[in-house]
């Protein structure tokens, strides 16, 4: 039976990376560190590594809460540590009393550096304070790099991780049933609106699944998908739990607005 079946065939290139992770473990003896990844992707590392080959993984963000976590992939007989993640917490400093920062404005401004996404962790806001987790290998381009945020002037403060904004996220679960794992009919159930609606959303391009814009209503939905649709707040399929005496699926789904 092929590893690939169970995934989606746009995510092979990064199943065949967890391979190439697993594989240098394997004859190095020694533990790979990677970037960030996103839920999705730490989905498919704990899937595909698994917990019985003598090859183990660890996650960590940051905070206890964080989304987006590097993996330490390392043979069994290795102790992981918080400190084997190389990860840093930047506090931006700018003038908060005549501008205001918003999470696009510091994620376009990071990205605008030539960095990958994966160099970067989440971004916390709290009031008007603003932090973010970086990886340590490139936080001294970073402090070099990143001198202003849209019109406002920013220097950066580095923060051990107990100053850490804690995140006031929460998602509100629930259970819903739906005929298929289509992003439409998914949509439909998650946040109580008709398919057609949920179709039209798609088409104005304002649908993503895990942070890349979907544009095809029959896009298949599975665990650990993060959905965000613009004007309607995030969700996530936390579990999809087999089907129903009537052959439609059991989703436990997170809603956060």
């Amino acid at each position: 039976m092929s590893i690939y079946q169970h995934f989606r065939p746009e995510e092979r290139e990064f199943i065949d990376q967890v391979l190439n992770w697993k594989n240098i473990v394997e004859n190095t003896y020694a533990p790979k560190l990677t970037d960030f990844l996103d839920p999705r992707e730490q989905q498919i590392l704990k899937s595909v590594i698994g917990q019985d080959s003598g090859i183990l993984f660890a996650l960590f963000g940051g905070t206890p809460g964080a989304e987006r976590k590097r993996a330490l992939i390392f043979p069994d007989y290795y102790e992981s540590n918080d400190g084997d993640f190389h990860i840093q917490l930047f506090e931006l400093e700018y003038p908060k009393k005549f501008v205001t920062i918003e999470h696009p404005q510091v994620l376009g401004s990071l990205m605008s550096m030539g960095l990958k996404r994966g160099k970067f962790g989440d971004i916390l806001f709290e009031g008007d304070r603003i932090q973010f987790f970086a990886a340590q290998e490139v936080e001294e381009y970073i402090s070099l790099q990143l001198q202003s945020i849209g019109r406002a002037s920013v220097t950066l403060k580095k923060q051990p991780f107990s100053q850490a904004i804690q995140s006031a996220e929460v998602w509100k679960e629930s259970s819903v049933t739906t005929s298929s794992l289509r992003l439409d009919t998914v949509m439909s159930a998650i946040y109580n609106i008709s398919r057609q609606k949920s179709q039209l959303y798609i088409q104005q391009g304002i649908v993503k699944v895990n942070w890349t814009q979907i544009e095809n209503p029959s896009f298949e939905c599975q665990q650990s998908d993060i959905i965000s649709v613009r004007g309607q707040g995030r969700s996530k399929i936390i579990e999809i739990d087999g089907k129903t005496k009537k052959d439609k699926w059991r989703i436990v789904a997170g809603r956060q607005r």
